[in-house]
């Protein structure tokens, strides 16, 4: 007796496919390797040029394959550049310190969001809300930032991005996932609110809380314009500030680092080239381990209601 499936492999096999078909999916292909080579090419030029003369860069404005008179001059002045080495301290310092900031806010507010029958939570869901569609505006949050003394200092960077609002919706989706029975469980057993986020909540939400730490960490290492308001020393300059500054040429940045070490001229267009590399590749390396807990995090902030 045989069974659907394979009555439906059978009709499968038995299926001829037609000319159009397969020119459909002749096409399908073609413009599916024509849409990777445009992806990934361009990347590929940035990790080439980095190995490149500086010389052919200048000459030379087509296509590059390969490394033309292999170099790896820009990266050691890359490495010797103090902007740089300063900038990523920097982010380094931003990162430690605001993620885990970060992290402990969002499961606050998710597990507010999530909690039933609790007082005042409508005016305070209300009041969360509202601060997702509607800001202050550019002047009074630097206004707020000078008044509180956090003006030329690391920690603007750090405490006026300390929660999403939209990462807490997505915390308080998957808290609304874990089985009631657990929490009830726990308060019949003594346990307070506190045990009950850290000891039963964070466990099981752990994919969402790495897919948060994604979004957050990849926002500071990405964020640039909160440091060119509120920083005006360049050795407090993050990663990315320091690296917009060493891809405009005129930058008075790079033109002061320039005057101090007089091999940034003969490195001015490769040294582009290898910025970028290195504040691209922590990125791309730390993602493929997150990259399960992506898709699921994004298919959980899709169901916000």
């Amino acid at each position: 007796m045989t069974t659907r499936a394979e009555k439906v492999r059978e009709r499968g096999a038995g299926h001829q496919r037609s000319a159009g078909d397969r020119v459909f999916d002749a096409l399908n292909v073609i413009l599916m390797i024509a849409l990777c080579l445009l992806t990934i090419y361009p990347m590929y030029y940035v990790l080439v040029a980095s190995f490149t003369q500086n010389s052919h860069l200048v000459a030379n404005q087509g296509f590059l394959y390969w490394p033309v008179g292999f170099t790896t001059g820009s990266y050691k002045l890359a490495f010797s550049h103090p902007l740089l080495v300063s900038g990523y301290k920097n982010i380094l310092f931003v990162l430690a310190v605001s993620l885990p900031i970060n992290i402990l806010l969002t499961l606050f507010c998710g597990y507010f969001l999530a909690s039933r029958d609790v007082m005042f939570k409508k005016p305070v869901l209300f009041l969360i809300m509202f601060t997702m569609f509607f800001s202050g505006g550019m002047i009074p949050i630097y206004l707020n930032i000078r008044d509180l003394g956090l003006y030329n200092s690391l920690w603007a960077l750090i405490l006026p991005g300390a929660m999403s609002v939209y990462n807490s919706i997505i915390c308080r989706t998957a808290i609304e996932a874990v089985p009631d029975s657990l929490q009830e469980s726990a308060y019949i057993d003594g346990a307070n609110d506190l045990v009950i986020v850290f000891r039963i909540v964070l466990p099981l939400i752990m994919p969402t809380i790495a897919v948060l730490l994604l979004y957050y960490g990849v926002s500071h290492w990405n964020s640039w314009f909160p440091a060119s308001i509120y920083l005006k020393d360049n050795e407090k300059l993050p990663i990315q500030n320091v690296l917009r500054a060493v891809l405009i040429a005129n930058s008075p940045i790079l033109n002061s680092a320039a005057a101090e070490n007089d091999q940034v001229n003969e490195f001015a267009e490769s040294i582009k080239y290898a910025a970028i590399v290195l504040t691209t590749v922590p990125v791309l390396c730390i993602y493929p381990f997150l990259q399960r807990y992506f898709v699921k995090g994004i298919m959980i902030g899709a169901v916000k209601g």
